[in-house]
């Protein structure tokens, strides 16, 4: 196994645009959409930004919403964890666009600071920063 094993995640959602609007607001970014990979199978999907040329070389990994039959959003045994530079901010975001902040901002020694919020749809979402 790799060092950073994750390359790709999916959140799923009932309803698109107010999952998309949610995560413009909280990560202060805009999604791109992406046309089905699987012509056959109807599914809306909206990545996040990411570093297309920098492939596996980078810390991280690329990831989407994703709305399509039989694949529900909700509590699951998952957590997307996303890095932000003071993970408090996006925490207040997510409360101010409709979700809800299951665990403020604590310390989790010399690894930073992480918070863990519901998005619109019910998802569970870590935050991670260093300060």
């Amino acid at each position: 196994m790799q060092t950073n094993p994750v390359v790709h995640f999916e959140i799923y959602v009932a309803d698109m645009a107010q999952a998309k609007a949610f995560y413009e607001a909280v990560f202060a970014t805009t999604l791109q959409n992406m046309p089905s990979p699987i012509p056959e199978v109807e599914m809306d999907m909206w990545f996040f930004p990411m570093d297309k040329e920098a492939g596996m070389s980078q810390y991280g990994s690329g990831g989407m919403l994703v709305k399509m039959d039989g694949f529900s959003p909700g509590a699951g045994g998952t957590l997307v964890y996303f890095a932000c530079a003071d993970c408090a901010v996006e925490a207040a975001r997510a409360k101010k666009y409709g979700g809800e902040i299951v665990q403020q901002k604590q310390s989790i020694g010399e690894h930073g600071f992480c918070a863990l919020v519901r998005d619109t749809e019910g998802n569970l979402i870590g935050l991670h920063s260093m300060q």
